[in-house]
């Protein structure tokens, strides 16, 4: 059966321009509105793991990347609250999130941390089995460490991935294609194409269509643009 797979880094919940006040809430909300299969998350409020369940009615499985810098994640959430825009991240910590739809059943779930020390932000990349579908990975990696980090992560999913298992690497590459010969080679690894931006769903051993990038309308709500990332989806399957 078909799947519908979205990624989307959703910027800690913030607007374009940021504001004040998060959208988390609302960004949540709309990427899953139309039941969707799998949804990608990054840059998602450690605060915020256990509210994605219930925004979004898909079961949600997270994974820090960065830890809360105070007392707990929800201290941090409080103090962030004050103003988003400026603090982001700074305060609460980020995280990886994989959203499914409840008529998947999932399994293992592991993490890897792809940064080394000396890459400056602390990146992982996520991984979840999902039974009749595959391994599904979800990574976010830092612009200036994008091509190693980006390969340890498919490295990861990869050594991982069960033999004949389908493979789907979901996330924020901070790399564009062309820029380098990362994606030709992940393709030697039997990847799909990558699209045109650096949101990325890559996938091996099932069909995938091309990657379709949401309009910039699509993602406005009551004239404020969320996230400074469009979601990007495909069908696998």
């Amino acid at each position: 059966m078909p799947l519908l797979v979205r990624t989307w880094n959703v910027f800690h919940g913030n607007s374009v321009p940021p504001r004040r006040h998060a959208f988390l809430e609302q960004m949540v909300r709309l990427v899953s509105a139309d039941d969707p299969d799998v949804v990608c998350l990054q840059e998602v409020p450690v605060w915020a793991l256990d509210r994605l369940g219930g925004w979004s009615g898909m079961t949600a499985v997270g994974a820090v990347a960065a830890r809360p810098r105070l007392v707990s994640a929800r201290v941090g959430g409080t103090m962030t609250s004050l103003h988003h825009g400026l603090l982001r991240s700074a305060l609460t910590g980020q995280a990886n999130a994989i959203l499914h739809s409840p008529r998947l059943r999932a399994g293992e779930q592991r993490t890897f941390v792809v940064s080394r020390r000396g890459e400056g932000e602390r990146r992982v990349c996520q991984a979840l089995r999902v039974a009749g579908v595959g391994l599904v990975a979800n990574f976010h990696v830092t612009s200036t460490h994008a091509e190693e980090q980006l390969l340890r992560a498919a490295a990861f999913a990869d050594g991982l991935a069960l033999p004949d298992e389908a493979v789907i690497f979901c996330g924020d590459a901070n790399l564009l294609p062309g820029s380098a010969g990362t994606y030709e080679e992940l393709a030697s690894w039997g990847f799909s194409a990558p699209g045109e931006r650096i949101d990325q769903i890559l996938v091996r051993g099932l069909p995938v269509t091309a990657a379709v990038v949401w309009p910039e309308e699509r993602r406005r709500v009551d004239g404020l643009l969320l996230s400074d990332h469009a979601p990007v989806e495909a069908t696998v399957g």
